[in-house]
């Protein structure tokens, strides 16, 4: 009798394929943007860390790894909020622009990144809401908003050498003029809307409110004391 043929050899099993590794800034990033989206909505009290975990495909214990408590988050989520708007104050291009114009520029911006940011504008909201804990006890924001003041001191030294600004208004009170303009129309916007039925996402009284606020902080400083 002819033998029966051997069974074929078994194919080795394949090889398990590793797990992707995670990029650490990239985990970190995606962590910070969610949790950006948890605590505007929610603020600190309401913000679940099990939720931003979820949604980040993360865990609760690697958040922890990165930012310690949920304190350590919402301040880095403060940072990173804080950072966007004074990164590109720090580098806008003023100084080839008349003061006028500059100044100008420098208001426009500051109306746009406040519309375009709503949780930005929820971000700060809240932290008020906690006399500025946070705020205060970080040292980079702290680092982060000089440049910002620094950008309008060499802004308004420029426009008083030239004689183009005429009135005396420190640097830091002007910044604060600038933002409440700015900040007022989106922090308030529902209830100002609902009160005097003002839409404030019209196009036509987006800009008119924009070129609005720029004239007078322009004007302003035009204007002897």
């Amino acid at each position: 009798m002819t033998p029966a043929p051997s069974p074929p050899a078994a194919s080795p099993a394949p090889s398990p394929v590793p797990p992707k590794q995670r990029d650490p800034e990239r985990t970190r990033e995606d962590i910070l943007r969610i949790a950006t989206e948890e605590f505007a909505t929610h603020g600190l009290s309401g913000a679940r860390v099990d939720a931003i975990a979820a949604r980040t495909h993360t865990t609760k214990r690697m958040i922890y790894y990165y930012f310690e408590s949920k304190e350590g988050l919402y301040s880095a989520v403060l940072e990173r909020a804080y950072g966007g708007i004074r990164g590109v104050e720090a580098h806008m291009d003023l100084a080839p622009l008349p003061p006028e114009t500059a100044l100008r520029r420098l208001v426009e911006f500051t109306f746009d990144y406040h519309e375009s940011h709503p949780e930005f504008i929820r971000l700060v909201m809240i932290e008020n809401i906690h006399h500025a804990e946070h705020v205060r006890d970080s040292a980079e924001l702290r680092a982060t908003n000089s440049p910002a003041i620094a950008v309008l001191s060499r802004l308004l030294a420029r426009g008083h050498a030239e004689g183009v600004f005429k009135r005396q208004i420190d640097a830091v009170e002007l910044h604060m003029l600038i933002s409440s303009f700015c900040f007022y129309r989106m922090s308030n916007r529902w209830t100002f809307g609902a009160l005097y039925n003002v839409n404030v996402a019209d196009p036509r009284t987006r800009e008119r409110q924009r070129r609005l606020i720029a004239d007078a902080v322009v004007q302003l400083m035009m204007t002897a004391d």
